[in-house]
């Protein structure tokens, strides 16, 4: 049985399509062992008690980043989190929590990136006039956005879209894709070469 990790500031709207994939089976023999919010108050929280969950605020206000992650850090290990999913965690996180999870935590990220990093990622996109859109669900390493890519799911932008549907239909794609994202890595059927996610084939 895999154990994940779910950090959240927010609602957790991608928390509850994973939690909801774990119940359907669509991600086999694995379970959401803690939520952890850097937010007392984040509904995504609220959202997790309520479906039986190990749930805890790590509060992050006034705190050195290294120290509220060292804190995030032995929780997890507590749990004996095998793969940490970021899931809107508005918190970068420092070089001592991604060398304790090396390829283990996980970032989904509302743009086909390289492009539209950082913040309000739907509305940049759209503002610039791009005709295609997505997301991304990535490895997470020191630097912003920008571990290797698991997987992407693309969304034409159409003529009738602002920034709100647009990131509404973005998200629908999320919901989709960071789950099929998990299930990928806790397969172990990959490999990282370079920047590159390689899926091993059948002969390997």
């Amino acid at each position: 049985m895999h154990n994940l990790g779910v950090l959240l500031s927010g609602r957790g709207s991608n928390f509850l399509a994973i939690a909801d994939a774990l119940s359907s089976g669509t991600i086999p023999d694995t379970q959401i062992a803690v939520v952890i919010s850097n937010l007392a108050d984040a509904p995504g929280l609220t959202a997790a008690r309520n479906r039986g969950l190990n749930a805890t605020a790590i509060e992050a206000r006034g705190r050195k980043r290294a120290e509220h992650d060292a804190e995030i850090i032995t929780t997890l290990q507590a749990h004996k989190v095998d793969l940490v999913c970021l899931a809107g965690y508005m918190r970068l996180l420092s070089p001592g929590f991604i060398q304790a999870f090396p390829q283990r935590i996980l970032n989904i990220h509302p743009s086909l990136l390289p492009a539209f990093l950082g913040l309000d990622a739907q509305t940049q996109a759209f503002e610039y006039g791009v005709q295609i859109a997505g997301c991304t669900v990535h490895f997470v390493d020191e630097q912003l956005d920008h571990g290797p890519i698991i997987l992407q799911r693309a969304i034409p932008v159409l003529p009738t879209d602002d920034a709100h549907t647009l990131a509404a239909r973005i998200l629908e794609q999320e919901h989709i894709a960071y789950s099929e994202a998990i299930a990928r890595v806790l397969s172990g059927n990959y490999e990282v070469l370079g920047r590159r996610y390689v899926p091993k084939t059948g002969d390997d």
